[in-house]
């Protein structure tokens, strides 16, 4: 039986990808900061209906003796790290924690499963924010990356923490630059889930407006539990290749919402309202990626539409109010 290991299990994506490996006959460790053990009711809603199936450890990415000792109990065959600061507008206002966060805890993984099983394969969690203002569109793994954001940056350097360890060391190490990919389990601080969780609580007549930045920047929608297949896929690949996974479609804000509102029957010109304070001080106006190669290498393919993913989102957050009404 593999083991994997996923860091970020409690979030969207850690989330799917533990009940993916489970199903695939995997034995699933998750590591979790000790707030979430905590709190298991709130921390750790999207996996309560797993816990019984999964192992949890307690460790922080901020602390390279948590994370050796993890890795050194678990000698995991597969490490899957999802987890990050990857709110985009936070890493705004704290710089310095999401660098600590997301280039230091990178490197701390890779620098334990090195000595402590180089044999395991890492798969490392890029983002589309990495190419930022970029040159061409769409991207593609060779476009050039121009981060627009502390986020941004972090990600680019863990991608060169993961090249360098493939590349100086023989280890079996991935990005996968991975488009927005959202769902149900969306956090509600990303606009997606923000815009779908005011459509019910508008349309329940509990808020009159929707305050949000820029509506005509333009981003590459997919499903979060498509993504993680591409992620697996990539471990079991004969060799390691960083790869874009995207939809291969844009579209801006201003369709997400339209789209959403339309779900129940409203306009959404009535309740916008843009309000500057969400803009971003750099914003990215345009991401698009091209995922020919990991349709070539991988053999993964992704099929749910923009109108269907906005509409499971609607649908379940609609369901969600009226129960806690």
């Amino acid at each position: 039986m593999k083991r994997a290991l996923i860091t970020g299990i409690t979030g969207q994506d850690g989330s799917y990808l533990a009940e993916y490996l489970l199903d695939k006959g995997y034995e699933v460790y998750g590591l979790v900061r000790r707030v979430a053990i905590e709190d298991i009711r709130h921390r750790m809603w999207r996996i309560n209906h797993i816990l019984k199936d999964i192992h949890i450890c307690s460790a922080s990415l901020e602390s390279f003796a948590s994370i050796y000792q993890t890795i050194l109990e678990v000698q995991p065959d597969e490490c899957y790290h999802l987890a990050s600061q990857s709110f985009v507008s936070y890493s705004f206002e704290d710089e310095f924690s999401t660098f600590n966060t997301n280039i230091n805890g990178t490197h701390y993984i890779l620098s334990s499963l090195k000595q402590i099983c180089p044999d395991c394969k890492f798969y490392f969690a890029g983002s589309s924010e990495m190419f930022g203002k970029a040159e061409e569109t769409p991207q593609n793994e060779n476009t050039r990356f121009h981060p627009r954001s502390s986020y941004g940056i972090s990600k680019v350097a863990g991608y060169h923490l993961t090249r360098n360890y493939r590349e100086a060391y023989n280890m079996f190490t991935v990005s996968g630059i991975l488009y927005n990919h959202e769902s149900p389990r969306r956090g509600y601080e990303f606009v997606t889930r923000k815009v779908t969780s005011h459509v019910a609580h508008i349309k329940l007549g509990k808020t009159k407006e929707l305050r949000l930045g820029n509506l005509e920047a333009k981003r590459d929608w997919g499903h979060a539990k498509e993504y993680v297949k591409a992620m697996w896929n990539m471990l079991q690949n004969s060799k390691p290749v960083d790869l874009v996974i995207s939809s291969g479609e844009t579209h801006s804000v201003k369709e997400f919402v339209e789209i959403a509102f339309s779900c129940v029957g409203l306009n959404y010109k009535d309740y916008i309202v843009v309000d500057p304070n969400f803009f971003r001080p750099a914003e990215v106006e345009l991401l698009q990626g091209d995922c020919s190669k990991a349709k070539k290498e991988i053999k993964w393919n992704y099929n749910i539409s923009f109108k269907d993913l906005i509409e499971e989102m609607v649908e379940h957050d609609l369901e969600l109010e009226r129960r806690n009404s």
